[in-house]
């Protein structure tokens, strides 16, 4: 981001820069997301604009906003934007932060090869005044290269009283149709996770899934497993495999309290244990496995705990 001219770096309203600086809450903090792909020539400015209408946008709804389309990403020219705004020198403070949110939808075209080489320079030695975080929810999709140079961080579950702060928040309430569920109802879906109910049309999708691998699961049938296991990764058009074990800890969770209310240890301790596989096969999938395979073996895993 070019800064304005004036000696006092104060913002004004007349360049650019300072209108996107105007924005976020701290000039040197940066926010990169998927968008979609401008039409006709464009280069970075053209891009640093449409990132900051997008920023206004969010902000004037409350900085509630769904999860980008499939036809959103971050185009080489954001690369680009990203690249130079890491040269620059912080505006105000002493370091500057670049947030890259949706990290594994950055996409890869032909002749992007010294952009994302100087993406991955900047990753491994980044200017010593910055700060670079990387968010998703697909950790696996990373490339391999971009993983290798970051520190991974986990983020836990929100608890349910903060999820149900949320979700009563009035600028959720303008957006999610909730229907006829209660708050209670509400907060189990999202599952520690409130963003979810924002794209709840995408989230029921693997609600859905999750809970044909476990009638998959529970089945004698064999041939049913694998036919399951097939369909990950290719279930709908926006469908996550990341999303879908989610969700399948959300289905384990409910079938592990109903059959504790109902006093069924036997059912409540097999549906708690598998749980457990969930979470390992989700550190696996972080590592790019294939999501046929790995549901496959989870399959086999959970079958003798929940069958």
């Amino acid at each position: 981001m070019l800064l304005c001219e004036h000696p006092d770096r104060a913002p004004c309203d007349e360049c650019q820069s300072c209108r996107f600086a105007a924005t976020l809450t701290h000039p040197d903090l940066h926010w990169f997301f998927p968008r979609p792909r401008l039409k006709g020539d464009f280069d970075v400015d053209d891009v640093r604009e449409d990132i900051a209408e997008a920023i206004a946008e969010r902000m004037a709804a409350g900085g509630v906003y769904e999860t980008p389309g499939g036809d959103e990403a971050l185009f080489i020219t954001t690369t680009h934007a990203l690249v130079q705004t890491a040269a620059l020198s912080p505006a105000m403070g002493r370091r500057k932060v670049l947030v890259v949110g949706d990290a594994d939808r950055m996409a890869s075209q032909e002749g992007s090869e010294q952009a994302a080489n100087a993406f991955l320079k900047l990753l491994e030695e980044p200017p010593a005044d910055t700060t670079i975080i990387l968010t998703s929810s697909e950790a696996g999709a990373l490339l391999p290269t971009i993983r290798s140079r970051v520190v991974a961080v986990r983020v836990g579950p929100v608890a349910d009283e903060d999820v149900g702060d949320f979700l009563s928040d009035p600028a959720v309430t303008d957006v999610v149709d909730a229907g006829n569920m209660s708050t209670d109802e509400m907060i189990r879906l999202a599952g520690g996770a409130p963003g979810r109910m924002i794209s709840l049309e995408s989230w029921n999708a693997s609600l859905t899934q999750a809970r044909r691998i476990l009638e998959a699961a529970t089945s004698p049938d064999r041939a049913a497993r694998m036919r399951v296991a097939l369909l990950q990764g290719s279930f709908g058009a926006r469908g996550k495999f990341s999303d879908v074990l989610d969700a399948l800890t959300v289905v384990l969770h409910e079938r592990a309290r109903s059959a504790a209310r109902t006093g069924n240890a036997k059912v409540a301790s097999g549906a708690a244990r598998a749980v457990e596989a969930v979470e390992r096969a989700k550190e696996l999938a972080y590592g790019n496995v294939s999501p046929q395979l790995l549901s496959a073996s989870l399959l086999q895993q959970i079958a003798g705990l929940v069958g």
